[in-house]
C-alpha cells in the first residue's frame, strides 16, 4: 500500500467483524510497530495480544461499565470532550459527538466479539511521547492488512483489574498506555472528510499568521488542478 493512501484513509473503526485475524499478520503488524521511533532506543514497550474469548467477555464487561463512567461525566459537564476547540461551532461539536457515541455504542454492544485486544504498556513514558508513535504504527501497518481499530484509554477506569487479568508486572514499572480493539471492518476505507483545512488550524512564524497557501481540499488523491492559492 502506498504511504499516503494509508495515512489517509487510517481511522478509528468500532464496526469490526468477528473473524479472527491470523497470526501471521499480527506478528506483521507487531514487527512495524516495533520499529516506531522511541527516546534513546530504549524499548519500553510490551504488547499483550489477548484473543481468548473468556477474557474478552470479562473485558467488555469492564469496558461497558468504564465507558458508562465516562459518558456520565460527559453529561455532567466534565472531561476532555465536553468543550469544544476554540472557534469550533457548539453544534457541530454536538453532532460529531453524537456519531462518536452511536459508533462506540455499537463497540460496546458487540464488545464480546472482537476478534483480538491489543493492551500496550510502557514504563516511565513522558506522557506517551515513546508509546503514541508504536501505537500510531499498530493502526497504520493493520491498515495494510485490511485490519481496522481503535484506540481507547477507557479501561484506565479499572487499571488494577485489568493489570490483574493480564498478570502485570507493575513492580517493575509497567503501566497500560491504551487498549486497541482489531478486526476487519464492516465499514468502508475512506479519507475523513470532517477535517478542517491545514490553513486553519496552521500558522508560520508566529501565532495567528498565515501559513502561506490554503488547503481548500485533501491532498490525496492527488488532484490535477491549479496550484494551491497563496494564504491571505
Amino acid at each position: 500500500m502506498e504511504i499516503h493512501e494509508a495515512l489517509y484513509t487510517t481511522r478509528m473503526m468500532r464496526r469490526l467483524r468477528p473473524d479472527p485475524i491470523p497470526l501471521d499478520t499480527q506478528a506483521r503488524i507487531l514487527d512495524a510497530a516495533v520499529r516506531a521511533p522511541n527516546g534513546g532506543n530504549t524499548q519500553r514497550w510490551h504488547f499483550v495480544a489477548v484473543d481468548d474469548r473468556e477474557l474478552i467477555r470479562e473485558f467488555a464487561r469492564l469496558f461497558r461499565e468504564a465507558r458508562a463512567l465516562e459518558y456520565e461525566k460527559f453529561r455532567t459537564g466534565q472531561g476532555p470532550m465536553v468543550t469544544p476547540a476554540p472557534g469550533a461551532d457548539p453544534a457541530a461539536h454536538a453532532e460529531t459527538m453524537r456519531r462518536i457515541k452511536g459508533s462506540g455504542d455499537y463497540l460496546a454492544d458487540h464488545f464480546d466479539e472482537v476478534p483480538l485486544l491489543l493492551f500496550v504498556f510502557a514504563i516511565d513514558d513522558l506522557g506517551g511521547a515513546n508509546i503514541y508513535p508504536a501505537i500510531w504504527s499498530v493502526l497504520l501497518a493493520a491498515r495494510a492488512e485490511g485490519v481496522g481499530g481503535v484506540m481507547t484509554m477507557v479501561l484506565n477506569n479499572f487499571r488494577d483489574r485489568v493489570n490483574e487479568l493480564l498478570g502485570v508486572p507493575i513492580e517493575e514499572g509497567w503501566k497500560m498506555s491504551a487498549m486497541l480493539t482489531l478486526g476487519y471492518p464492516r465499514g468502508k476505507w475512506a479519507v475523513a472528510a470532517n477535517r478542517l483545512p491545514v490553513h486553519e488550524v496552521s500558522s508560520r512564524n508566529r501565532w495567528d499568521a498565515p501559513f502561506g497557501l490554503e488547503v481548500p481540499r485533501p491532498l490525496w488523491p492527488p488532484h490535477e488542478t491549479a496550484e494551491l492559492p497563496a494564504a491571505g
